[in-house]
Parts: C-alpha cells; structure tokens; sequence
C-alpha cells in the first residue's frame, strides 16, 4: 500500500476534530468522545475553570502515565489525574496547631517554675524527706528490792514491700520466714503478694534481734526490719491483775500498767533523712535527729518472794473448796505498805489475750462484798470509845434475837450464856454484838464506820478502787440496824477491810495504803513518794483492848484457833458472810473471811483472806484462817521478826470464867 493509500485509510478509520472530539470516517462522533469532551471541558480538581487552558506538559503527563510507571497508557482509556491540596494552606494550619500547643507547655511551664514552684518543691521533700519515730524506752515496774515484774526489752518488726518482693523469689522468701517466725507459709506468701498497693505490709512484731539478724542476713529484696520494743513480764501471772498489761499501741490497759502510763512511757523521739527511690538514704544528705526520752521506773511497796507465796496460798484453797475467787493482802502495819496482793485467778501477763475479762480485774480493790464478822472490830471500837461496855462487860447472850420484822441468830445454836464482851468478840456472836451496839446507837455506829473508812475508796493510786456501800443512818431499816453490827447491810472491799485492821494494829492510827515506793528520776536515782497520810481514829487504849480481844479468838476458845502460829502472838477474826450475787438477785453461797495480825506485842504485818463463794465448807474459820496462817508464817520469817517472847494476858471469855 502506498504512503497516500495508508494516509486515506487511517483518516477513513476515524480522525480527531479540532477540538478533540474524535470521530469515525463518518463523521460520527466516536465512542468516548463525549466523555473526553466533557473532561476537556469541565472542571477539574485543583479549582481550574470550567474550559481553562492546560498546558501541554500537563497534557502529556496525563496522556502518557500509567500507574506504577508502566508506561504510555494504552490507546482508548481514559487517563487518571492525580490532584494535590495546596502545601502552604497544610503548612499554616501546622504551625498554628504547633503554635496552640507550645503556649500551652509553656503556660504550664511558668505556672510549675515560676508561679507554684514553693508547692511543688514542698511535695519533692515530702516524697524524699522521710521522718522515723524512735520509739522511747519504756520504764520497768520492779519490786521493793528492784527486782523487775514488768521490763522492756529490744525487738524488731519484720515488714515487706511487695511491689519490691520479686515474683520469682516469693516462694523462698516465705519458707525462711515461715521457719524463723513461726508463721504459716501460706499466710506470709499473701503478705507478700501486691494488692490494694500497699507498700508496707507488717509480717511480724516483738521478734527476738537474733533472729531479725539472721532473716536480714538473707538480703531478701523487699523485706526490712524495723527497731521497737517489747514489753515482757518475768514472772507470768505473779501480781498480773496489780501489774496490768499493755494494749498492741504500747500504752497501759490495765492495773498499774494503765494508772502510771504517763509516767512510764516516756516520750518518743523522731530522725529526719532523705531517701532515694530505692528506701535507702542519699548520701552526704543531713539528719535531724530528736533524741527519745525514756521513761521512768516505778518501784513498788510489795515483796516479790511475799506476793509469790501469797498467790500460791489462796490460789491453791481456791481451788480445794471449789471456790468463785479469792483475794489476799499484806500490809505493813506502821506505813500500810501493801507487801503483797494476791488474787485467784490470775492473769498471766505474757498471754492475757487468752485470759477472761473478769481475770484482768484486781479483785483487792474491786471486788465489793459484805464482811460479815470482821466487821465486829468496829462496832467493838465505837462501843468502848463511846464509854458503853468495857471488855469485862458481862451480857445474857441467847442465840437468837427479834429485831424489827426478823429474827436474827448465831452462827450455832446454844442455851442462853453469860459472856464478856469480849468473849462476844472471841467467840463471834451475832446476838451479843448486837447487844452492845444497841448501847451505842446508830449514828454513833454509822460515824465509827466512816471513820475507818467504808464509804469511801482507801487510796493509794490503786486503778479500779471501789469505795463500798455504806448507807445513811436515817436510811437503815428496822432489822438493819442490827446486822450492821456485825457486817450485813454494809459492803467493803478486801483493801478497806485490811486497812481497819492496820488501824488497830497501829494503836488506833490509820495510815492511807501506799503501792509506789517512788519513781526514778531522769538520772535513774530513786526519789522516794509521799508517806501514806495519817489519821487517829480510835485511842490507843481502845486499839490495844481489841487486840486482846482478836487475840482471844486465835485462841482455843475462839472461832479462829486454825490461824494460831507457834511460838508467836496472833490476833484476828473470822467472817462468814451471806453473798449477794447479781446472777441470782439476791443471797447466795458465802464470802468467808479471816484478817489478823502478828506479833500482838508489837504489831508487824497484817494479812487478810477472802474466799468468794466457797463449795466445800464456807466458815471463815475452817476455810480462810488456814490460808491466813500459811501466809502469816512466811511474812514472818522473810520479813526476819523474832517469835514473841511474852506470855499473853489471860483474857477471860465467860462470866466468872
């Protein structure tokens, strides 16, 4: 074909107009011209107008590209056009958004450096600087020969951080310290494992240095050991209800432990150091330290060999006759130093978690019950200082009496009897003691008993003191007016009663008891406390008839002859007292009672026995004279008082006797 034919036939096959619609040889418009046309035409993307120009690069470069670079776009398809955002308009709206954002670091900037830079300084010292109380040392409570019933020894706390305790290790960590503490695995490995983001979980208290040391030793991550201190009892229960105990906060719950908190704490000390991230201290960082003060011991009136035996006495009777309780003092007589202060139960201090309530209280001063015939002293003393009987008194004595609505008897039936008034007080009648106050009066009665102090506590900072029952005189009723005098109707405590007989012990002079010896001072030198005050209540005259009288009752014809001590003098008196008891509402069981002293010639030592609501027997004179003379008898050797050398006056009981 020649060039001429060949240039016919591609314009027969379809030649492009002008204006680039393509057509076929025709004249038609060919298939997509219209589409091309419009895209000539329109517009495009990038905001051309509709018929603008483009330029011929532009042209091509649509024409001819292929995505990927492939080449010439085949003939026939439409060309993609690829349209891009105006740069600049991308690139303020950035800087602006920039803009925004450092003002507000900025802002920020000059509010932490600038306007609130003390605060938050303040809060880096807070989280660097840390502050460790150094607990104080707390006082001992010792004896009258300083020998310790109550000391504070060094121990450690045991503690974990658990975000510090590595995972891997936990199970190894557990079983040493399950070993050396004596706690169960189980329950440390929850101690050791992250929860409620504690940083400080307490394993263990009071545990012994050497075995802190050896734990520590092991370099566990996370476990530390902290310095503290652990209040220990030598002698377990001995005088624990006096003594008390401390609560889990380290201060006083109980007995003296509590009255004398303020004294024996002491006051706690402080250190200040800076400490890293890792709780350990950054060096060359300064440290303030407040020295802890300790606190002061007190030493006490009682005799720890005395109050060991006294225990064991009245805790052993306890429990021969079945008994609820029982209680036991000594007392000096010239100073009423309590020596010792015994109670059955009692509550051992190193485990008093374990022990019930009603052991913790010091039965001494807190128990309140009706004394019954050693009660007969008083109304003896306000007979005789009154001028109404002497000792030789002689009264018709039958073994029962009316007063008021009731009748009234002795303790064992007997024919009408002749006897002196003070074979009334050896052989303890009811109905001649009755008797001889009815020559007194009630008023008189009533004066005589305040005087000696019922109705009021006895002193001697002894925490949980009671003061007793002792109703005004205008209020007895008609038969109270009788058993008053011989100790119903009225109410003591184990202390109160003991005192009355320290005050016919001492020739009739009432000395207020005393606990504290003294209280050390801050250079650990003793300063001894105030003397008990000093009180005459009854003439001496008075004091050394009744001691007679006691006497007589120690004697074969008296009801206390148990309590008699070979080659001594004994003076004293039995009780046997019907018991209110609030579980029944009224009367039930006994308080048997004996108190007494020794030697009668030159009075040294009382001591007085209560056994509450005895099983097996309940007179005062077969169950608590026996304990009084087995306590007595120890008093007398440990405190070194000769035997007496004086054969006793006769004193006589009966009518011509």
């Amino acid at each position: 074909m020649s060039r001429e034919g060949a240039s016919r036939e591609g314009a027969g096959r379809g030649a492009r107009s002008r204006d680039g619609v393509g057509r076929d040889a025709a004249g038609r418009e060919a298939p997509g011209g219209s589409r091309d046309r419009r895209a000539a035409q329109g517009p495009v993307r990038g905001g051309r107008p509709r018929g603008g120009a483009v330029r011929e690069d532009e042209t091509t470069a649509v024409r001819t590209a292929r995505p990927g670079g492939r080449g010439p776009r085949p003939p026939g398809r439409s060309p993609s056009v690829l349209m891009l955002g105006n740069p600049r308009r991308r690139i303020n709206i950035g800087l602006v958004a920039m803009t925004f954002v450092l003002s507000i670091f900025a802002g920020r900037l000059v509010q932490m450096q600038g306007l609130d830079s003390k605060v938050y300084e303040a809060a880096a010292a807070t989280q660097r600087v840390q502050t460790e109380t150094l607990p104080a040392r707390r006082g001992s409570i010792t004896d009258a020969k300083g020998n310790e019933l109550a000391v504070t020894v060094e121990s450690r706390e045991i503690a974990a951080d658990p975000e510090n305790v590595p995972p891997q290790g936990r199970d190894k960590i557990a079983s040493v310290l399950s070993a050396e503490l004596g706690i169960a695995k189980d329950e440390i490995t929850a101690k050791l494992t992250p929860k409620n983001k504690r940083r400080y979980v307490r394993i263990a208290r009071w545990v012994d240095p050497v075995v802190a040391k050896r734990i520590m030793d092991n370099d566990f991550k996370g476990i530390s050991s902290k310095h503290e201190y652990r209040r220990t009892y030598p002698g377990g229960d001995l005088a624990g209800s006096l003594v008390g105990f401390l609560g889990d906060e380290g201060k006083g719950l109980s007995g003296l432990e509590q009255a004398f908190n303020s004294t024996l704490s002491g006051r706690d000390g402080s250190q200040t150091t800076e400490m890293g991230r890792d709780g350990q201290r950054i060096p060359l960082t300064s440290v303030r330290r407040q020295a802890p003060e300790p606190g002061r011991d007190v030493r006490l009136t009682i005799d720890r060999d005395l109050q060991w035996a006294a225990q064991k006495v009245i805790a052993d009777q306890v429990k021969t006759v079945g008994a609820r309780g029982g209680s036991l003092i000594a007392l000096d007589v010239k100073t009423a130093d309590i020596l010792a202060m015994a109670n059955a139960p009692e509550v051992d201090l190193n485990n008093w978690q374990k022990a019930p309530q009603e052991h913790w209280i010091n039965r001494s001063v807190a128990e309140v019950f009706e004394p019954g015939s050693t009660n007969k002293v008083i109304t003896a003393a306000a007979a005789l200082e009154a001028g109404a009987v002497r000792p030789e008194t002689e009264f018709l004595v039958r073994d029962s009496i009316r007063c008021a609505d009731r009748t009234l008897k002795d303790a064992h039936p007997h024919p009408p009897e002749r006897l002196t008034f003070s074979g009334i007080v050896a052989t303890s009648s009811n109905v001649g003691t009755i008797l001889a106050a009815q020559k007194v009066g009630d008023q008189k009665l009533h004066d005589m008993l305040k005087a000696f102090g019922f109705g009021e506590r006895p002193g001697g900072g002894l925490p949980g003191s009671e003061a007793g029952l002792l109703p005004k005189w205008e209020n007895w009723s008609g038969s109270q007016r009788c058993t008053v005098s011989y100790g119903q109707g009225v109410s003591v405590t184990a202390l109160q009663m003991a005192s009355v007989y320290q005050t016919i012990a001492n020739g009739g002079v009432r000395v207020t008891p005393r606990i504290v010896a003294g209280t050390t001072d801050s250079q650990g030198k003793l300063v001894p406390a105030a003397p008990g005050e000093q009180r005459r209540v009854v003439s001496e005259r008075t004091a050394e008839e009744i001691g007679l009288m006691l006497e007589a009752a120690v004697s074969e014809d008296g009801t206390g002859n148990l309590a008699a001590i070979k080659d001594y003098r004994v003076g004293g008196k039995t009780g046997t007292a019907m018991r209110y008891d609030q579980s029944c509402q009224g009367y039930c069981g006994y308080t048997a009672t004996f108190v007494g002293f020794a030697p009668v010639e030159d009075p040294q030592i009382v001591v007085l026995a209560v056994i509450q609501d005895p099983r097996n027997g309940h007179y005062g004179g077969e169950i608590a004279a026996p304990v009084f003379k087995d306590v007595m008898t120890f008093a007398l050797k440990n405190r070194k008082i000769a035997p007496s050398g004086a054969t006793p006056p006769k004193v006589r009981i009966r009518a011509g006797g």
